[in-house]
């Protein structure tokens, strides 16, 4: 078993790496590893995409690495491998970004990605720190998992989602923001897992050990 978390130079993977190699070592899941060879991912059993910045750049940066775009869909559409991503690698998911100009996502989860405004305007943006999830819908990646549980957040836009059911939880910041998303063989998460504490590295190994 081989999952790939997918290196588009988008930000430091080192603890991402070694969040989900521990939980992989933990519940026997295989290997971890940390890779942008399109041939590796096109071969992984899971992929992770995780993301730092902004919308547009990690957008050309997935595109813009050799056959690694083409790989992902192979992979996750044709082949319905475990897909999961985690801060804007879940907000590619989406069908447009709207950060700086209009870009086109993956559109696997149908919405699109706004600007964070709280109506309360007191609230900073970006969300930063700590937030209690609210469990929408139930999904096997919150096996151990319950609304209460807190997660760590560091971003400025969220995801709309289309779909109510594709919501699988989201977080209170003086207005719903969309925590998890899912439907298929594909998650994403607006937190960092692998800064989550316990919450965080349970989610990860429901992840590794999840059989859609």
């Amino acid at each position: 078993m081989l999952t790939a978390i997918i290196d588009y130079e988008s930000g430091n993977l080192h603890s991402a790496e070694k969040a989900f190699q521990r939980m992989a070592q933990e519940t026997n899941a295989g290997e971890v590893i940390v890779t942008g060879d399109a041939d590796v991912v096109a071969r992984a059993d899971r992929i992770v995409l995780p993301g730092d910045g902004a919308f547009p750049a990690c957008a050309a940066a997935v595109r813009g690495h050799s056959g690694l775009f083409d790989a992902l869909r192979e992979a996750v559409e044709d082949k319905g491998r475990p897909f999961l991503g985690i801060c804007v690698g879940m907000q590619l998911m989406a069908t447009w970004g709207r950060e700086y100009e209009d870009t086109k996502g993956l559109d696997w989860v149908g919405g699109e990605v706004v600007k964070i405004t709280p109506k309360d305007p007191s609230l900073k943006v970006p969300h930063m720190g700590w937030n209690d999830l609210v469990i929408d819908n139930p999904h096997p990646v919150f096996d151990g998992i319950q609304t209460g549980d807190h997660t760590y957040f560091v971003h400025s836009y969220q995801f709309h989602v289309a779909d109510s059911a594709q919501r699988l939880a989201h977080v209170d910041y003086a207005g719903d923001i969309t925590a998890v998303i899912g439907r298929d063989t594909m998650l994403g998460m607006q937190f960092h897992p692998e800064k989550s504490q316990d919450t965080g590295l349970r989610l990860i190994a429901n992840f590794l050990n999840w059989a859609p």
